[in-house]
This record gives structure tokens, sequence and C-alpha cells, in this order.
């Protein structure tokens, strides 16, 4: 008797990149194989695996909002320390991934984050299932430079990508045989909408369908350098109209209305939102943070950004800050203060925008969440088989 395909992908919410990677796989196994049934779990395994590690990702997403400048150097301890593979860490979270194993056994297990892997092939190895479960990572760091914990001896596929990822993995010590360049995992929702659609997103958010529209994107935390950047944007005679959105940081959320309130152009401001693609088709240039799957879901949407380089990007984005400015699809802004001349030039220049907005297109591989889905589906046992009814998917 064939069984249904269980695929548990192991994340956290450390920023939204890893979560976001999470539901376009989810996304994509809904989509890619609609009318069959796998059941997917999600699980948020650095936090829910033990109070200690719980609490790292409370740090981390602190510092991720309040000083982006000392990102850089939780980089280098975490590399340098190597938590992931201590001792000290898997005594503690052991338990934790054992009963996982014991209460929902997978027949995959699929990693978006890189503090996860050495412990899941370690509890596989030990549990005699390493040969019958394969671990899958998919990386969600685009390009060369990126954490050290990625790379493990007991991963069976990496899909990466980028080249420069593929390079990086080698450096580490991963067999060239094991990688495969797949593209980032952007969820099926984030497309261009075409100007027609453009148009009704920005009057179904109460603004002007036809007017510039700047979208503030302050990201999962809410926080880094660009509300600082919004106050300058605020402070510009310019016509436009803005949508800002202050991710989980409810004070951010309640200072941006604030400002909105004496800006000399209308500003629509949101917290958190699940739509962020909406916003994104709504909008003509995004102002944001260099994370890996939100410049890559802007790409998928044709929306040229203005990137924070005010603070030095960590070294996994350096690559995706490189790229903007190699391909023309955006700008990096130094100051805060260049802001107001930045976004004037694209409103007046229309050769400018336009080929800015033109860079966007082909940086991303085509259907690359499609062949993510693909892979994993093509390492799933043979004694597994999709079945013609709903997908089951559960988010812990």
């Amino acid at each position: 008797m064939h069984r249904i395909p269980k695929i548990l992908i192991i994340s956290s919410d450390t920023g939204g990149g890893h979560r976001s990677a999470a539901a376009a796989i989810v996304a994509g196994v809904q989509k890619f194989f609609d009318g069959k049934s796998y059941a997917v779990r999600v699980v948020k395994a650095v936090e829910e695996s033990h109070s200690l590690t719980a609490r790292m990702v409370g740090v981390y997403n602190w510092l991720l909002r309040n000083r982006q400048h000392w990102m850089k150097y939780l980089y280098w301890c975490i590399n340098r320390f190597r938590p992931e593979t201590r001792e000290f860490f898997h005594k503690r979270c052991i338990g934790y991934v054992t009963e996982l194993f014991e209460r929902w056994c997978p027949h995959i297990v699929v990693s978006v984050h890189p503090l996860t892997q050495h412990i899941f092939g370690r509890v596989l190895k030990e549990l005699k299932l390493s040969d019958r479960i394969p671990l899958v990572s998919v990386v969600t760091d685009p390009y060369y430079g990126f954490w050290k914990g990625w790379a493990c001896n007991d991963v069976t596929l990496y899909l990466v990508a980028s080249d420069e990822a593929r390079r990086q993995l080698i450096d580490y010590g991963v067999a060239p045989e094991k990688i495969k360049v797949s593209g980032m995992p952007v969820h099926p929702k984030f497309a261009y909408p075409g100007e027609a659609a453009a148009r009704v997103a920005r009057e179904a958010l109460g603004l002007d369908p036809e007017k510039f529209t700047v979208f503030v994107n302050a990201g999962w935390e809410g926080g880094g350098n660009i509300p600082q950047i919004f106050r300058e944007l605020v402070r510009g005679q310019l016509d436009v109209q803005a949508i800002f959105l202050a991710g989980k940081n409810e004070e951010l959320r309640v200072d941006a209305e604030a400002l909105a309130l004496d800006a000399p152009f209308p500003i629509k401001v949101i917290g958190y939102s699940e739509h962020v693609e909406q916003l994104m088709g709504a909008a003509n240039v995004m102002i944001s943070k260099l994370g890996g799957l939100t410049t890559f879901e802007a790409f998928a949407c044709r929306l040229p950004i203005i990137a924070d380089g005010i603070t030095a990007p960590m070294p996994q984005e350096a690559g995706a800050a490189s790229l903007l400015v190699k391909r023309g699809a955006g700008v990096l802004l130094q100051r805060a203060n260049d802001i107001v001349p930045v976004v004037r030039r694209m409103m007046e220049d229309t050769a400018h925008y336009s080929a800015l907005r033109a860079a966007t297109i082909g940086i991303a591989l085509p259907n690359a969440t499609r062949h993510i889905v693909e892979e994993i589906a093509a390492l799933l046992p043979a004694s597994t088989e999709a079945v013609e009814q709903p997908a089951l998917v559960e988010v812990a």
C-alpha cells in the first residue's frame, strides 16, 4: 500500500527570509502538484527546540531591529564558534528533534536555515534513518560569503540560488556532486502584476492609482536604518505617495503614523502583513534592506530597489548589493539624506526609471520554486505516492 509523502520543512523566524522560503516551498508543492496530496509540516526548529536557542533567536531579531551595525560581529561570532556543531547545544535540543521524528516521521527533511542541518543529520544517523530519509538543504543566501552553518556532510542534496553559492559550499568542503543550482525559493504569488493591476492595487490601499508610489519596507522586525531613511523621505517635497510597512514593530508603526500625519504627500502605514506581494505590486520602487528573499521577491515583481547601504551589508547580503549595482536594478543608498534626490530622479527621468525596471528582468532563474519542489519530490521513497486528494499543510 502506498503512503502519502510527508515533507518536513525546518525553518526559523530569524528575520523573515527563512519563513518566506518555507512558505514558498509549501506553496510550490500545492501549486505544481495540483490535485495530489502531500502532507507538509513546517516547524520553527531553532526557537522551538529549547528555551536557550529561543532566546538566541530573540537576540538576533533585537539586533536586526535596533543595532544593525552590530550584525557583522554576530556573524563573525557564529561563524567562528559554530554553535550549530557544539555538543552544548545538541544535548539541549536533541530531545525535541528526536521526538519530532518519533511523532511525525517524515519521508524527507528540508532545511531552509543554516543552523539546523547538523543536529537533524545527527538524529537521522542515531535513529538509523539517514539511508531512508533524505536531508535536503535549500540555501536561502544567494551569493558567496554566507554562513558556514549551511555546510554539513550529512546533507543529501543542496539546492542553491547561483553558481557563486555553489562555489561557496565547495570552498566550505561540500562535495560538488551534492549541489544543484536551482534558483531562489520565491513564492509563486510574487509576480509582475502589469500596470492595470498595479493601479487597482493602489486604489485598494486608498491611494491615487496614477501617482508614483514608494514602498518603504522596514522588514520582518521593522527597524535598522529604514526608519531613518523614511524620516528623510517625509521631509522631501516630492509629488509621490508612499506605503510604509513596519513589520512586527508596533512602536515603529505608531511613530510612522505620526510622521504620516504631517507628511507633504499621502502615506499608507501598515503593520505586519502576509500580503507583501500586494504592496510590491502597487509600488514603483521599494526602499529596503537587502535580504536575500526580499530582493528576489522584488525582482519577481519587476520592482527596482533603493537598498540600504548606510550600514555595510552582512557578508551573506553583500553579493546581492553588488548584483543590484552591477545589473542596474536599483540604487545602493549610502546616506539617508540622499533618498529625496534618488526618488526625485526616478520620478522625473523616465528613461532612468525604465532602465532600472528593465534591469530587474532575468536576474532570478525562471521557475526556480518549481525546480526546487521537483528536486524534493524526486528524492521521496518509491513506497510513497502522491494521491488525488487535497494536500495537507501543517505549520507549527
